[in-house]
């Protein structure tokens, strides 16, 4: 499964974004996808999780209720949609698919980050 994200940019404070990640390759509908984001100077942490059927979505305590995932898997694609933006949520953002959920790093594949700023 090859991944790739798109859709960060500049936005100010309390804006929206929605980041797509899209993937290639057989299987797609088979995987869990996780977003998970790396600021300058961290570590790479877990944002949240859509299982393959979207019936359940997990996400860290620091974006719940303002981040949304969901997934087409017609289109091979999982997308993030970023709601009531802060300046701490400006990072690289990945996604990643694996066969079981994690909320750790230890996904199977992951994909090219794309860069979100959110200027306050």
């Amino acid at each position: 499964v090859q991944l790739q994200a798109s859709g960060g940019g500049l936005v100010q404070a309390g804006d929206s974004l929605r980041l797509s990640c899209a993937a290639s390759g057989r299987g797609f509908s088979n995987y869990h996808m996780g977003w998970f984001r790396q600021a300058p100077g961290k570590e790479r942490e877990f944002v949240g999780v859509i299982t393959w059927y979207a019936d359940s979505t997990y996400y860290a305590d620091s974006v719940k209720g303002r981040f949304t995932i969901s997934r087409d898997n017609a289109r091979n694609t999982v997308y993030l949609q970023m709601n009531s933006l802060k300046p701490e949520d400006t990072a690289v953002y990945y996604c990643a698919a694996d066969r079981s959920v994690k909320f750790t790093t230890t996904y199977e594949y992951w994909g090219k980050g794309t860069l979100v700023t959110v200027s306050s």
